[in-house]
């Protein structure tokens, strides 16, 4: 994995689920004890997506002394995501800094014996590979159905344990995928057009709390997986409504002997090529990633000082096209190195190809 931001690993004797002291009340919880916790000690997450949802799971393994966290995310930090991104503050706002290196910053304050591997990048068929391989549990913070759907393709066919969670407006839900044993997201969902494209976050909103539950639901499974307790994990999709306090818990239905995924092996997102473009919710924005070669970011950024004012760093560069270019006016682009961009200001997908084809290139 060529991380972005790879810490070093742990020195001997501070490997985290091993601090008898400060793990002394999840210790004394007796289905955990001190086996379990040596166990989360050894055990390694991914999380993909630090967002909302990503956000809040890695805060709660990192106390829970989990020995290694995987970040995947390819958003930067926005004013917006304050309200209920918890890892992340005012100053990394300002600095549009990348949410995983970002968390990965905070999460050493937080607990400074875990590993934390950072990774600034879009999930895609080409790089889930390298970016989760070891992972022994994989968490769900991400905002579309397209990368959930790669993400089951891939915990399927390598046999690891996923927990899916989705937010939005007061309302939330989570259930655990164990391969080859429970059904997968695509017999309970289909076909992409489901029930939870039907609203989003950027039409109704969504509640910070919401959120904190629904990945304190996912952690909770997540923990019983790496502790070896698969007696006490849920076997329902668990949803509710926060705000009209309405529960529910549907047992989770049988495997689909005529699933393309779990039961036919079918792993069409393993074979796809990219996600191209993609709006990004609760963001007036979308992501382009279409281009097949690496981009050199200081190369770029002296081109773009002559239309605009350029900030740039290692990993990216925030371009904003200078007053008087009127297809422009609002928008604000920020690059990466593999040439992935996101255009803020505009929600339209042809109007950012447009400006990306003409500030960026093809």
């Amino acid at each position: 994995m060529d991380a972005v931001g790879k810490a070093a690993a742990p020195a001997a004797g501070t490997e985290p689920g091993w601090d008898a002291e400060r793990y002394s009340r999840q210790i004394l919880f007796a289905p955990l004890g001190a086996e379990g916790q040596r166990r989360l000690g050894a055990a390694r997450v991914g999380i993909v997506g630090c967002g909302a949802l990503g956000a809040a799971q890695a805060g709660l393994l990192a106390r829970a002394g989990v020995g290694r966290l995987r970040l995947i995310d390819r958003d930067v930090v926005e004013a917006s995501n304050l309200q209920r991104q918890g890892l992340y503050d005012e100053s990394d706002a300002r600095e549009h800094r990348p949410k995983a290196l970002a968390a990965q910053a905070r999460l050493g304050q937080i607990n400074h014996a875990m590993q934390v591997e950072a990774e600034v990048a879009d999930l895609t068929a080409a790089n889930i590979g390298a970016l989760l391989d070891g992972c022994d549990v994989l968490l769900d913070g991400t905002d579309n159905l397209e990368t959930r759907y790669l993400l089951n393709d891939f915990a399927l066919q390598r046999g690891v344990p996923w927990i899916y969670g989705a937010a939005v407006g007061a309302r939330g839900m989570t259930f655990t995928v164990i391969p080859d044993d429970t059904a997968c997201l695509a017999c309970i969902f289909p076909d992409a057009a489901g029930a939870e494209l039907l609203e989003t976050c950027d039409t109704v909103g969504v509640l910070g709390w919401v959120v904190e539950w629904v990945a304190a639901l996912q952690v909770s499974e997540c923990v019983k997986l790496l502790a070896g307790a698969r007696a006490a994990l849920r076997t329902s999709l668990l949803s509710a409504d926060l705000w009209a306090n309405q529960f529910r818990e549907l047992r989770a239905p049988a495997r689909d002997p005529e699933c393309r995924a779990c039961a036919k092996r079918d792993f069409v997102h393993l074979r796809g090529e990219g996600r191209g473009a993609l709006t990004l919710c609760g963001r007036n924005a979308v992501q382009i990633h279409e281009r097949r070669a690496p981009v050199d970011l200081a190369r770029l950024a002296e081109r773009l000082r002559a239309h605009g004012a350029v900030r740039d760093s290692a990993v990216a560069l925030r371009f904003t096209p200078a007053a008087g270019a009127a297809a422009a006016a609002g928008v604000t682009m920020t690059v990466f190195a593999d040439g992935r961009a996101l255009i803020q200001g505009t929600g339209d997908v042809a109007a950012a190809r447009s400006l990306y084809a003409r500030f960026i290139g093809t």
